[in-house]
């Protein structure tokens, strides 16, 4: 077979795929449509609308995003079956000490340290030690 045939068969080879996606694309109106949408698409490149060059940050749009505060008093690992032996009046033993101050999380990650306060019959936290972003950050790695 010469270069000439390859060549030839390869042409042949890609005419009859090219028929069979239009015939499949015939069948499916929904195939059709999507491969009109994707020769259609293009994307904008974004660009600041001021045109100073400077992007300004607006962090007011953060400011009410909501986060989960979490106090963690201990922890404890305890099996299945002590688990169930619980009942009422039950005491679980903590791995701190008593006196020791809380963690004061927000979405899981540990922003402070602080002990408890009762204003008004209800909880709270007062801080007592916030832990600097630099020692966050080190605490991700």
């Amino acid at each position: 077979m010469s270069e000439q045939d390859d060549l030839s068969a390869w042409g042949d080879a890609l005419a009859e795929q090219a028929e069979a996606e239009k015939k499949a694309n015939d069948e499916d109106p929904w195939g059709a449509a999507l491969a009109e949408q994707a020769d259609k698409a293009s994307f904008e490149e974004i660009s600041d609308s001021t045109g100073s060059g400077k992007s300004k940050v607006d962090l007011d749009v953060l400011l009410d995003v909501p986060v989960t505060l979490q106090l963690e008093i201990g922890r404890a690992k305890v099996s299945i079956r002590n688990l169930l032996s619980y009942t009422q009046g039950s005491v679980i033993e903590m791995d701190r000490l008593a006196g020791e101050p809380l963690d004061l999380l927000v979405n899981g990650t540990l922003i402070a340290h602080g002990e408890v306060v009762v204003i008004n019959d209800k909880f709270g936290v007062r801080l007592t030690d916030v832990i600097s972003p630099q020692e966050r950050i080190r605490k991700l790695k």
